[in-house]
């Protein structure tokens, strides 16, 4: 937390930790002190907008040069980063500040930009507009910087190249509302980051399905198919039109890491739409992975259809385990049944590193689940076909032997 110094400052907890090449090659030590500064930040935020807006900033400034020496090739520091500066973002721009102290702030993160070499706050100026906090000040930062802009873009290649504040002035000529002036910029532009605002220039000018039918011209291998989805998604959905953006692009635009969390997002977008219904379009279209949504399943409470998705494929046994575990007092039917099939898959020799722990956990979950359900007595005669289905040094079958025999 910020805390008042003698002078009536505050001295930022998180300003010492993020000192130049503060950080060795380790990435995860540098990961949760960028979290606990960004709550640190929000924190005081709360209280004083000003004040969490200026310590925004100064984390801002010193993120790059602090992680310079940091490992970023697994892509874990650059999440972290661009979470904070999500995160920041909204800070800056809601501060209610005068113009001077707003250009101040500007000033400071187009020089952090400037001299960001990893480069680590990259896309902070994608966020440009939004940070300008006003029409005004956009319209005048769009002035600055698009005669420059216009020759980075340019299709003669005498004069095209790299400008690291291109993102920012199409940003800024964006939150101006200066959309045909994107439109001229970007042409004969070929990049999907930056075409990507001709698209949003198109729909903010009411031409919604010539939007679309940009972002889809835009495809190409070096393009990612799920940021045109999200977009086009996004136009549909303003315009009203949610069964056409369900169909269309819902599911795929709504990805996340895992299946259940793919699940919410859709289940959370089109609330109108049955879970059932949901689940289902979303297994259709991961063909030869529908056992892999059996936990997403499961946890929103369709179990027939758990149970059918799991029967599909190779559904992982420890998975299946545990949902014998969970639910055996809840459902103990369901909690019976897959367990069984835990044990079915154990038996066909599916499950990586499996161990003589994991067929006892699944033996024991499904008996006690089986017990809730009153099925006991099936449920260990199904046991004994499916050891007996194995070849005589089955693993099931020399682990449960002594139990089994019983």
């Amino acid at each position: 937390m910020a805390k008042m110094t003698d002078s009536g400052a505050y001295r930022w907890e998180f300003k010492p930790r993020f000192r130049r090449h503060a950080f060795g090659w380790r990435s995860q030590p540098a990961i949760q002190r960028t979290k606990e500064a960004v709550s640190e930040i929000r924190k005081v935020a709360r209280r004083d907008p000003v004040l969490g807006g200026e310590g925004a900033v100064v984390l801002l400034e010193r993120l790059s040069p602090a992680l310079e020496h940091v490992d970023s090739s697994s892509g874990a520091i650059g999440t972290a980063v661009n979470n904070a500066i999500s995160a920041l973002v909204p800070l800056i721009a809601a501060a209610p500040v005068d113009r001077n102290t707003r250009d101040r702030w500007l000033e400071r993160l187009w020089a952090a930009h400037e001299a960001d070499r990893i480069p680590y706050i990259e896309t902070l100026t994608d966020y440009w507009g939004e940070l300008c906090g006003s029409h005004e000040v956009a319209s005048a930062w769009a002035d600055d910087l698009i005669e420059i802009t216009r020759m980075a873009r340019s299709s003669d290649p005498n004069l095209r190249g790299h400008f690291h504040g291109t993102a920012a002035c199409l940003s800024a000529l964006y939150r101006a509302e200066r959309y045909k002036e994107i439109l001229d910029i970007l042409e004969s532009e070929r990049m999907w980051h930056y075409r990507r605002w001709a698209v949003m220039a198109l729909a903010a000018l009411g031409r919604k399905a010539e939007a679309i039918q940009y972002a889809e011209s835009c495809r190409d291998p070096w393009t990612p198919d799920s940021e045109v989805d999200a977009i086009c998604e996004e136009i549909l959905l303003s315009s009203g039109l949610v069964e056409e953006a369900y169909t269309r692009y819902g599911l795929q635009a709504n990805r996340a890491g895992t299946y259940l969390a793919t699940y919410r997002a859709v289940a959370k977008k089109y609330p109108h739409k049955k879970a059932a219904d949901v689940l289902g379009d979303l297994v259709a279209t991961t063909p030869g992975q529908e056992a892999k949504w059996f936990a997403a399943a499961k946890d929103i409470g369709l179990y027939d259809e758990a149970l059918a998705l799991a029967q599909m494929g190779p559904c992982d046994p420890r998975t299946l385990t545990r949902a014998a575990r969970d639910l055996a007092e809840r459902q103990p039917a369901f909690a019976t049944s897959a367990g069984l099939l835990a044990l079915e898959r154990l038996a066909q020799g599916y499950g990586y590193d499996i161990t003589g722990a994991d067929v006892w956990a699944a033996y024991q979950h499904t008996m006690r689940a089986a017990e809730l359900a009153g099925r006991s007595d099936q449920a260990r005669q199904r046991i004994r076909q499916l050891a007996a289905s194995e070849s005589p040094a089955g693993f099931v079958a020399s682990i449960l032997a002594r139990e089994l025999n019983r």
